[in-house]
């Protein structure tokens, strides 16, 4: 899939450059190269999925998933800083008339891209959803950002076209177009932020881990309920009491079925550590 996505990014970009300069538009040469920064990011997937799939080892025990974060963080990072550029870029020149307004190319070209990018946006968000990968949602936010900058673009050059008068048109598409850029960037790289610093589960995931662990036959009590994040699963880390009567067996016997349930009936929740405590009536509710 990313390798396709690599493919069509090279074309529509080298496509959309073309068409920018022989058409005389600033917005659809920002375009393209907003394209371009996606084959970056298509590679970025491509090389990091390698590292964050391997399994864990003696080195990283809880695996090497949160080095997809870093992918993602890359990928919101480079959007940045390209949006920020044809900010720039668009405003040092806002004060440059076009010599000759903007041609019917570079109308097309954008046209060819919102309906190339949106097909494709839609396929990459499918699997990463299927699949739970934030680099790979992150990509597919990359391509829904690119068919939706080409929209202001291709308004941009109609507009300057058909009023020859109004050429700055062109360059507020520009701009415009790194407005969308910076907010997709946002949305990417926020979440991957907040999962590499530990935050935990959202409260409903936390409610069920809690509802589940209690339902479980044998446990008495729950407390201390962590989460967070590793790659796009989460890892859990609660105390469940039960009766202190019973034998070191029959306690690893009921933490490991409160593991199975955890994992099994919990979304994304990939490991699970229980800490056994004697229960003691109502002296341990609260804790």
């Amino acid at each position: 899939m990313t390798l396709t996505g690599l493919a069509i990014n090279v074309l529509l970009s080298a496509l959309k450059l073309a068409a920018g300069i022989v058409g005389n538009s600033q917005a659809v040469v920002a375009d393209a190269v907003h394209s371009l920064t996606d084959t970056v990011t298509d590679v970025a997937v491509l090389v990091g999925v390698r590292f964050w799939s391997r399994p864990p080892d003696e080195c990283h025990p809880h695996g090497h998933r949160r080095i997809e974060f870093l992918v993602t963080i890359f990928i919101g990072l480079l959007l940045a800083a390209v949006g920020l550029g044809l900010v720039y870029n668009a405003l040092d020149t806002l004060h440059e008339p076009h010599r000759n307004p903007p041609g019917p190319i570079a109308f097309f070209a954008a046209i060819l891209s919102i309906f190339t990018k949106e097909l494709l946006y839609r396929w990459t968000i499918s699997v990463g959803l299927e699949i739970r990968s934030t680099a790979l949602i992150a990509n597919a936010w990359h391509h829904r950002s690119d068919a939706l900058s080409s929209v202001p673009a291709a308004l941009a050059v109609a507009g300057a076209a058909l009023l020859p008068g109004l050429a700055i048109l062109d360059h507020l598409g520009a701009i415009v177009v790194s407005i969308f850029i910076l907010q997709t960037a946002w949305k990417i790289v926020r979440p991957s932020l907040e999962q590499l610093i530990d935050r935990g589960a959202p409260e409903e995931i936390r409610r069920g881990i809690e509802q589940l662990a209690r339902a479980t036959p044998g446990v008495q009590e729950v407390h201390a309920i962590r989460t967070r994040h590793i790659g796009s699963g989460i890892e859990v880390d609660l105390h469940v009491l039960v009766d202190p009567e019973l034998t070191v067996e029959e306690g690893h016997e009921i933490s490991e079925e409160v593991k199975r349930r955890l994992i099994d009936y919990v979304s994304d929740v990939v490991d699970v550590v229980v800490h056994l405590e004697p229960y003691r009536g109502g002296r341990d509710r609260g804790l």
